[in-house]
């Protein structure tokens, strides 16, 4: 009997990347296999994502074009997660997907089974999973690299985002359940764990039990997880995203001098304007930003920092801009994920402002800070001219190795497949804008 296949596409964030590699192990326990074409497929995943109102557009014109595939397989099963379905709160969006036979918020994954059991008779019978979905252990791609997650939902409703909505106000995974998926990870082979939350520095352990007795930190729930991964063997690079400047407490910064801690931070600010960062419910204004980023390069002063920032938000005139502008100079950020103010629906800036700065004004502040962060990121790149970084090796091609320095830093240099899920220094004899090239040292 030939086995059934499933197709996943993945938008979004990394969570939604890790929530798909849980999804992926549900469909492994009910025997399907994975198919890259979607017109080999038995059941086609979408998980979705709204940050973005082009995010939602492109789910509803993949289905419209998946609606050919099920007049030709009548048994194709489609389905739509994550972030859309969690947000629909009175059913707009699922009316508009007519070819959707399953659209269900994260959460709910641990039906999927039975769900699919009982729309296809053909497809294995099995009832629900975990009653928590988080429990389940996600399917890797790459054994030597994971995403872990810590927490999902979040309690802060900035004015402009929609994760509330979406997925729920902030829930805490337990601390034993965290530790003996990083320890199992470590047993297969990994060296590098993403640690994932919506406010990942606002990490509350239910079970404070299982934190060791000699853990060296006494007040942050998060600095004490950072301690005790620090101790399973095997793990070599921790990473983790994205923290809230409000919670980056003394502790939570000492915590990046840990040995195996990336020497990488990604802060989102948003905006460098205080009045704007009240509009966005931040709770942060731009000094204690700018303190918070003093105290981080006085503990780690070769950090490399990140940032999200927010242009045209409700209101925002061109001073207010400036400030960001500033802001961005006064950081010195390696890198800067910019994006053009979107309204969502729902959200509480939709309801209470105006979104009065123009589609081409949006996208000039947009290239300000996108054309000041290549002039940056080219100039701070020539620093490591001349210098050894140790590589995760992630893709071999060609005789050329690619993957991330310790500082997020693209590096290629020549080498084998062999070198693929290991840490290599590389010694730089060339730095470009996107890429550092060099030399196994």
């Amino acid at each position: 009997m030939a086995q059934h296949r499933y197709f996943i596409q993945t938008f979004g964030c990394q969570m939604n990347k890790n929530d798909s590699e849980r999804i992926e192990s549900i469909f492994s326990t009910m025997d399907f296999v994975e198919t890259q074409k979607p017109e080999e497929a038995d059941v086609i995943l979408l998980n979705s994502c709204s940050v973005r109102q082009k995010a939602e557009d492109r789910i509803y014109g993949i289905t419209r074009n998946l609606a050919k595939l099920k007049e030709k397989n009548p048994d194709l099963i489609v389905c739509v997660t994550g972030c859309m379905p969690g947000r629909d709160k009175d059913g707009k969006m699922g009316e508009k997907l007519d070819s959707v036979d399953l659209f269900f918020p994260t959460h709910d994954m641990v039906h999927l089974p039975k769900w699919l059991g009982e729309l296809n008779p053909k497809l294995r019978q099995m009832e629900d999973l975990e009653k928590d979905y988080l429990a389940l252990r996600p399917t890797l791609k790459k054994t030597y690299q994971a995403f872990v997650t810590l927490q999902t939902g979040c309690n802060h409703f900035c004015t402009y985002c929609v994760v509330p909505f979406s997925r729920g106000l902030e829930k805490n995974r337990p601390l034993q359940q965290i530790l003996e998926e990083v320890r199992e990870l470590a047993q297969n082979g990994c060296v590098e764990v993403t640690l994932l939350g919506q406010i990942v520095n606002h990490y509350i352990a239910p079970d404070p039990q299982y934190f060791s007795k000699s853990n060296i930190y006494n007040t942050s729930d998060f600095a004490k997880l950072l301690w005790e991964i620090h101790q399973i063997k095997g793990i070599e690079r921790i990473h983790w995203t994205a923290p809230h400047p409000i919670f980056m407490t003394e502790e939570v910064i000492d915590a990046l001098t840990l040995p195996k801690q990336i020497n990488f931070l990604h802060l989102p600010v948003q905006s460098g304007n205080t009045q704007i960062l009240q509009k966005m419910n931040r709770r942060h204004d731009r000094d204690f930003y700018l303190e918070t980023v003093k105290k981080i390069r006085q503990k780690k002063p070769n950090i490399a920092l990140a940032t999200d920032i927010i242009v045209g938000f409700c209101g925002e005139t061109s001073a207010q801009f400036e400030d960001t502008v500033s802001l961005y100079k006064e950081c010195d950020f390696d890198i800067s994920y910019n994006a053009q103010y979107s309204s969502r629906s729902g959200t509480l800036a939709t309801k209470i402002f105006k979104d009065d700065v123009s589609h081409k004004e949006k996208k000039r502040r947009w290239w300000v800070l996108q054309e000041l962060m290549e002039d940056i990121v080219l100039e701070k790149n020539q620093q490591y001219l001349n210098t050894t970084v140790q590589v995760l090796v992630e893709n071999e091609e060609a005789g050329w190795c690619t993957g991330n320095s310790s500082e997020m830093k693209c590096v290629r240099f020549k080498g084998d497949a062999s070198l693929v899920g290991t840490i290599v220094p590389v010694s730089i004899y060339k730095a470009g804008m996107w890429m550092l090239w060099g030399r196994k040292a």
